[in-house]
């Protein structure tokens, strides 16, 4: 396995960018995507068109952010804006009884334990890009979200639990696999502050 040197955050200069507008306007906007979604399993266009199109935002926010290039600000913001928006979706669809409590909960665990550990590793200077299961997972959460709004699909429980579950693996995979990249590039910090010791 090659092994990856540390990589310092992304340059934290710029807060005020289209990409970091568009991340805020996701979180913003997330509670209007909760407020819509009905409370039986038949769907709503309502609820899953504004979820089509704050979940299509994170993509033209990313493309923004690698075009123009990423800030502090939204290296933070834009994971946090998914988490917002996905969880909340998820915990209310657990409120209405069509997600079952126990997936959601391993996937809100998962993402409580690496958003600490990231923050331990960032205050050391190491950042740890996403790696693409975890790009994988975050769809795949959308997709069950979004079957469980659009009304096509909402009276297929087979489908939306079918891609729940599959989150979760994928979850819990590319949770494994970020803390295991995060102790390379750790130990691979530890060794070049060391051999500049010596």
């Amino acid at each position: 396995m090659t092994e990856q040197r540390p990589r310092l955050d992304v340059t934290p200069d710029r807060i005020a960018t289209w990409a970091n507008a568009i991340t805020v306007g996701r979180l913003l906007f997330a509670p209007l995507v909760f407020w819509a979604i009905p409370g039986h399993n038949e769907g709503s266009w309502i609820a899953f068109g504004l979820w089509f199109v704050l979940c299509a935002s994170d993509g033209i926010d990313g493309y923004l952010a690698r075009r123009h290039g990423t800030t502090s600000a939204g290296a933070f913001l834009d994971p946090l804006a998914d988490k917002v928006l996905v969880l909340g979706a998820m915990f209310t669809l657990v409120g209405t009884g069509m997600f079952w409590a126990v997936p959601v909960i391993i996937i809100a665990g998962r993402e409580i334990v690496i958003s600490v550990y990231r923050v331990l590793v960032g205050g050391r200077g190491i950042s740890v890009p996403a790696s693409q299961m975890g790009k994988h997972k975050t769809v795949v959460q959308q997709l069950a979200v979004g079957a469980a709004l659009l009304p096509w699909t909402a009276t297929t429980p087979w489908l939306w639990n079918g891609l729940l579950w599959l989150a979760v693996a994928l979850s819990l995979a590319s949770g494994v696999q970020y803390l295991w990249r995060a102790r390379l590039l750790r130990d691979a910090a530890a060794r070049t502050s060391a051999e500049r010791i010596s």
